[in-house]
């Protein structure tokens, strides 16, 4: 990919935010060749965590917007490991999304589409993606989403 992707940021009024700092004893991100594997991003936005749970205290559409700021998260750590060029991505490999919800709650895939639908906006058919969507009965810090992914990127 060329700098489309910054382009289409632009585009979109997305700023993305600083890549997050580990939380505990991990690294951001690992390459093996051509091959980037980003830790798990939590949901996060200007004004701090966000948090709750789904089923509980938010619905679809606030999870959906938790998992969108984990993506933008995800897109910071890539751009960190390119050196700051988001044109290195070639495509987004895979999506692993956790989502902190009730027994009952089985619109895991719906909240996660926040990340999904997110990466395909911004890179086009190079952000569509495998993908799983899971329940977690609860999340680091009591945040609402935590999503990891693999990437390709030109090494």
């Amino acid at each position: 990919m060329t700098n489309s992707i910054e382009t289409r940021l632009s585009e979109l009024d997305i700023t993305l935010p600083d890549a997050p700092a580990p939380a505990a004893n991990y690294v951001p991100f690992v390459q093996v060749g051509q091959t980037l594997y980003v830790s798990g991003q939590i949901s996060a936005d200007e004004n701090g965590l966000i948090t709750g749970k789904l089923g509980a205290e938010l619905d679809v559409e606030a999870g959906a917007a938790a998992a969108r700021r984990c993506a933008l998260s995800l897109l910071a750590q890539v751009k960190a490991a390119c050196g700051g060029d988001l044109g290195k991505l070639k495509r987004v490999v895979k999506l692993t999304g956790f989502v902190n919800s009730t027994p009952e709650f089985t619109d895991q895939p719906k909240v996660v589409n926040g990340a999904s639908d997110l990466l395909a906006e911004v890179c086009g058919d190079a952000g569509r993606h495998a993908r799983s969507a899971v329940s977690a009965g609860s999340l680091p810090m009591g945040v609402s989403v935590e999503i990891e992914g693999i990437f390709e990127i030109d090494a």
